[in-house]
């Protein structure tokens, strides 16, 4: 039976189409500093994952500072500004041509609307699922079913882009096929070892890879 055609192109967020990498470990030191916790980039590097909450245990903040970890780490981010991924812009709108196009991310949803809205992407995308908008976090296929009942598209027409395991483990669960790309988190070893239908070297390389499908 032939694959149905892709109809839609979702994205995760932060190491995808944003740089986010030197602003979210900035502001983790800040937060780990003011709550007085030691926290080294070995630490980040090992242990980074998109749901924070296993960079905290691993640090070793207590589970009842969490909502004060994320309070912080949220003021320390808001002075960041990090760019987009080199060449992000120019692939969205190749892609938005042919394609509708979403995002799927465990960011805050006043962080990640802030920063559509600094990046002019207002108009950009036909679906955004925040950290708000599902009851579990990546890779729990939740944040992407959500997505699909958005889109009125089923999972065999969709692609999910990410640069981290728990994006390609996401997209599995829930009948989605997943696209790993490299980007500048700690992630790249762990994103290949969950074997995604390809890992791309850079999101320029994401529309032709497309056309191949």
């Amino acid at each position: 039976m032939r694959t149905p055609a892709i109809r839609a192109v979702l994205f995760d967020w932060d190491g995808t189409i944003v740089n986010s990498y030197h602003a979210d470990s900035t502001a983790y030191k800040m937060m780990f500093a003011e709550l007085g916790i030691a926290c080294d980039d070995d630490l980040l590097l090992k242990h980074y994952s998109p749901d924070w909450h296993r960079v905290y245990a691993a640090a070793g903040v207590p589970r009842d500072r969490w909502d004060d970890a994320d309070r912080i780490w949220r003021h320390h981010y808001r002075a960041q500004r990090p760019p987009l991924m080199p060449g992000a812009r120019a692939v969205l709108r190749q892609l938005a041509r042919r394609y509708l196009l979403g995002v799927v991310t465990s960011g805050n949803r006043v962080r990640v609307v802030r920063q559509f809205r600094e990046f002019g992407f207002g108009n950009t995308f036909a679906v955004r699922v925040c950290n708000e908008d599902a009851p579990r976090r990546k890779p729990h296929p939740a944040p992407m079913q959500v997505a699909l009942r958005r889109l009125r598209r089923p999972p065999n027409e969709c692609v999910y882009v990410g640069d981290a395991p728990e994006d390609v483990l996401m997209a599995r669960a829930s009948g989605v096929r997943a696209i790993g790309v490299l980007g500048p988190f700690p992630t790249h070893a762990r994103l290949r070892a969950t074997k995604p239908l390809a890992v791309l070297p850079s999101i320029r390389a994401l529309p032709a890879f497309l056309e191949k499908l």
